[in-house]
């Protein structure tokens, strides 16, 4: 008697980014992601690195506590500009607003 012989089916292919698109979107970490990905451009466009102190995203809302007043009240008057930029730069509506502290 001879083994039986298995032959192997064509599979479609499938990218590494789509695999981790459909992970992510099953998980529903892309909001989070998008999160992550709002604050980094924050940091590395706009060059406020040194006088943030903290920085996190809740409700749709970027609070951002800053170590200088003068730069808070100039900020606050480009406020929904920032919001578009940053939006933008992800390239989705990750926030709806900022809050300067």
């Amino acid at each position: 008697m001879y083994p039986k012989k298995y032959t192997l089916k064509r599979i479609k292919t499938v990218s590494i980014a789509q695999v981790i698109s459909e992970y992510l979107g099953n998980k529903k970490l892309t909001d989070k992601l998008d999160e992550a990905r709002i604050i980094a451009t924050w940091h590395e466009e706009l060059g406020f690195s040194k006088q943030t102190n903290e920085i996190y995203i809740k409700n749709k809302v970027l609070f951002v506590n800053l170590s200088s007043s003068i730069l808070r009240n100039e900020l606050y008057m480009m406020r929904s500009t920032l919001v578009q930029r940053l939006n933008e730069k992800v390239g989705k509506n990750v926030i709806n607003d900022v809050i300067f502290r």
